[in-house]
């Protein structure tokens, strides 16, 4: 349909139907749908009429091809212009082949896989009739308290950029409208919503302008830069006002300045949210407050069905704006192809041939296993040998709960557990509970210990409750369940070698696991082939390459900690430093437990011979920077070589250290390559204080190095 069609159809629209199109209802409003009429709770208050879910444009949580398709037919026979609806849903790691959750992708650091799971993510919801997924997450941030941290790739604006792209590009290829196996990209959530007080789900956000454009919107600009074609807001206030009601924010920041022209979408009530966060004093007000600041689909709250009409009859609100909304809409609906085949990609059919297929399995079992990061390995624990008798104890032994937050169609009946995985690799094994997640009893200690008696290593399936983390899983105490640690603690008597694999979706306060054991393996939500993935690792099968990509805490009480952190006039550790006078803990050091960009392999990487091509660079001359990785230990392994800037005077302040690249690179035993990163100017700007984004003339170091604590470093001078 040509754009003067859409124009024509928009004309036909008498304002009700318009209005609808603005508002998205979930499954059960819909005839067709197996929930049909299954409308409890909140959704039975909200007062939606036949006619409304008749000329509604979009519908969340539908999934099932045949019944996608029975939904889509009914409508149009009785949509009076025949508009098809749009199905959206939450892919966040996965449809039904579940992948590691997001933070654990991001530890992967590999992009090309990346992508491929979004992918794969993508043909397993088209073919089951869904063209919207709610993702890619790429909210920064540096706060483990807040369960939402799982959806994220982590604590640092470039990485997280690379990540966007590599979701968006898996999800949507390159061409929407020809390809049926993709599905349109929703990123979120604008703005700043990874950065709460506290770090409590929902929760104020206020930060300055400067530090939003430097660290917060660089990922949705990425995201926006690849094609993603929507936007959903986030519940938070920026600038004092709630994103979704947010017009500097929206119409000046996003669509002139980010250039956004797609659909803008609210996330589940957060129109309606914005009464109690005081600033609409009804539902009228909120309705015109979402308008105004531009956005385009209301979700599952009916301020603009109530009241849109109503404000354009008062000439408080121009019809002018619902018309751009229901147009980025139709257009989006377009270029999905929907009105040439309103069942884009639905089919019944293929269903069991795509879905969790052995091809998609295997993906979602080689990033699990990229994603797990090797904390600890005292003595060479790890990895274990075949004839080594292994008692497997903890509450995540035999659990399936290891899909985390967001998996929505995932089964943790399909998931491959922990003994699953090692049982494949050895012929027996003993297990254990140990204890539940929060709970122990002497029982269970004490078959804990007779399992673990005539073992030669003792492997601890240990975590957080997927409930644990995820929206609204918020925790002040991020340490492991006390009763987890004194299973530890009472294993530990035996005197035997024992390693934990934890599957948690934040980064932990680890006081009581990594000091306790002899290896740790941060597993995370690895996902539906997270016990064979686990297994890979454990035996050795799969060389351990994961990188954090959020600084695990010494202690709650640090939190927020990052790499990328200012300093102060009066650092820690500098030359003059007096012994009490500076910024400090009495008690804790400063720096992380773990810090950014570090993971151990079962090999050693040596880095030597690092050389600037010269000392100065300029706006025409790039600066090449080279260094020497050498395999030096026993076994083939990846290493994720990393490179960091500082800026030693700014007309700002600026971060100790900032990631600019990296290169993952895969080595023989005895090998070695020379890496070369290409440093531009343009990758030394900044924001200013009058928010301009340009570089400063003046000294910069470069380090390279394993992780963002042990590198290696080089001055040079920027002439401008």
């Amino acid at each position: 349909m040509s754009e003067n069609k859409l124009q024509s159809l928009l004309e036909q629209m008498t304002l009700d139907e318009k209005i609808a199109q603005l508002m998205q209802l979930a499954t059960p409003f819909f005839k067709g749908a197996k929930e049909q009429g299954q409308i409890t709770g909140p959704m039975a208050e909200m007062g939606v009429s036949g006619d409304t879910v008749q000329n509604s444009g979009s519908v969340l949580g539908a999934s099932g091809a045949q019944e996608i398709i029975n939904i889509q037919r009914t409508h149009l026979e009785e949509n009076r212009l025949g508009i098809p609806l749009l199905f959206m849903s939450d892919i966040v790691h996965g449809f039904k082949t579940i992948f590691p959750v997001p933070l654990a992708i991001g530890c992967s650091w590999d992009l090309e896989l990346t992508e491929k799971s979004a992918e794969i993510a993508a043909r397993e919801a088209s073919v089951s009739g869904v063209h919207v997924t709610f993702a890619p997450m790429v909210d920064l941030v540096r706060d483990p308290r807040w369960g939402r941290v799982m959806e994220s790739t982590g604590e640092d604006p470039f990485l997280n950029s690379e990540f966007a792209r590599a979701f968006v590009r898996g999800f949507q290829g390159k061409e929407l409208t020809t390809d049926t196996e993709r599905v349109a990209a929703c990123v979120k959530h604008f703005a700043a919503y990874g950065a709460p007080e506290g770090g409590r789900d929902y929760n104020t956000v206020d930060m300055s302008e400067r530090e939003l454009r430097e660290n917060y919107l660089p990922a949705y600009q990425a995201a926006l830069d690849e094609g993603c074609e929507m936007v959903m807001t986030a519940f938070n206030t920026v600038f004092g006002i709630p994103a979704t009601g947010n017009k500097r924010l929206m119409r000046e920041m996003l669509r002139e300045e980010m250039g956004f022209d797609g659909v803008l979408i609210s996330d589940w009530g957060a129109v309606k949210e914005m009464i109690p966060h005081g600033v609409a004093e009804n539902e009228k007000e909120a309705a015109l407050k979402a308008i105004t600041a531009g956005l385009d689909i209301e979700m599952m709250t009916t301020a603009y069905v109530h009241h849109l009409k109503e404000l354009v009859k008062e000439q408080m609100v121009d019809e002018s704006l619902i018309d751009e909304a229901v147009l980025r809409i139709l257009q989006l609906k377009q270029k999905l192809g929907l009105f040439e085949n309103p069942y884009r990609g639905a089919n019944a059919d293929l269903e069991a041939e795509v879905i969790m297929s052995a091809a998609h399995r295997k993906a979602a079992r080689e990033l699990a296993g990229k994603s797990s990061v090797l904390l600890k390995n005292e003595h060479h624990v790890l990895p274990l040998k075949k004839e080594q008798k292994v008692a497997l104890i903890g509450p995540f032994a035999e659990s399936g709960d290891i899909l985390g937050p967001w998996s929505w169609l995932g089964s943790r009946d399909d998931a491959v557990t922990v003994k699953e995985g090692i049982l494949s690799k050895i012929g027996s094994l003993t297990v254990a509970k140990g204890c539940d997640i929060e709970t122990i009893t002497d029982a269970q200690i004490k078959e804990a210990v007779k399992a673990a008696e005539n073992a030669d290593v003792i492997v601890l399936a240990l975590g957080e409750d997927s409930d644990m983390s995820g929206e609204a899983g918020c925790r002040a105490n991020i340490q492991l369940p006390s009763a987890q640690l004194q299973l530890i603690r009472e294993l530990k008597t035996l005197d035997k070698p024992m390693v934990a694999v934890l599957f948690n979706g934040r980064p932990l306060d680890l006081h009581g696991v990594l000091d306790e054991t002899d290896a740790v393996l941060e597993a995370w939500y690895p996902g539906t082939e997270g016990g064979h993935a686990v297994a890979d690792l454990l035996y050795g099968d799969v060389n351990p390459s994961g990188r954090l990509t959020m600084s695990f805490p010494y202690h709650v009480g640090q939190v927020p900690v990052y790499y990328n952190h200012f300093n102060t006039g009066r650092p820690q550790g500098a030359p003059d430093a007096q012994e009490r006078y500076v910024s400090q803990y009495l008690d804790i050091p400063n720096e992380p437990l773990l810090p950014f960009g570090y993971g151990l392999s079962y090999t050693t990487f040596t880095y030597s011979d690092l050389k600037l091509t010269c000392e100065t660079m300029t706006e025409e001359q790039p600066l090449d920077i080279s260094i020497t990785v050498l395999n030096d230990g026993p076994v083939a392994g990846e290493e994720v070589v990393q490179l960091y800037i500082r800026d030693h005077s700014g007309e700002v302040i600026r971060p100790v250290k900032e990631l600019k690249d990296f290169r993952k690179i895969s080595l023989k035993p005895g090998e070695a390559t020379d890496i070369t990163f290409t440093l531009t100017e343009d990758q030394l700007r900044y924001h200013h204080s009058d928010l301009q984004f340009k570089s400063d003339p003046g000294m910069f170091t470069v380090y390279i190095g394993r992780n963002s604590k042990d590198t290696m470093e080089h001055t040079f001078k920027l002439e401008k």
